[in-house]
């Protein structure tokens, strides 16, 4: 009822990487390494994210991605509505505590940003962001 794939979670944490490393485009292969996520799974989700304006490519030696938006100005919800189509869209039709658990998440990813996911990142190892 409430569709949220892992194309979502592997975004995110993407995301939180770019957020963490600063202004400068960072190569993709550079990203799935760090996440330990497949390239070719990686770019399938960056061309998405591209065209749905939370990324930005950067072309030649120096190139890779970069947030489009600052990432505080990122939702989870924005990143999971651009992957995985609108959230719980049959609960809310359903009613009832369907509908309530649904605005629930929706709520909680609404409120999420990337720079909260990579702060949260962050202070669970330990470390501070970083910037390169």
């Amino acid at each position: 009822m409430i569709s949220v794939t892992s194309k979502s979670r592997y975004a995110v944490v993407a995301l939180a990487e770019l957020a963490r490393t600063g202004e400068n485009p960072m190569p993709i292969g550079q990203v799935a390494e760090r996440r330990g996520i497949p390239v070719q799974f990686l770019e399938q989700l960056f061309s998405t994210l591209r065209r749905a304006g939370i990324l930005i490519s950067h072309r030649g030696a120096k190139g890779g991605y970069t947030l489009a938006r600052p990432a505080d100005q990122i939702t989870v919800l924005e990143v999971v509505q651009a992957l995985d189509g609108v959230v719980g869209q049959e609960g809310k039709e359903a009613g009832g505590i369907w509908e309530e658990g649904v605005e629930s998440l929706r709520s909680t990813f609404r409120s999420a940003t990337i720079a909260d996911i990579a702060r949260r990142e962050a202070e669970e190892a330990g470390t501070g962001m970083y910037h390169i």
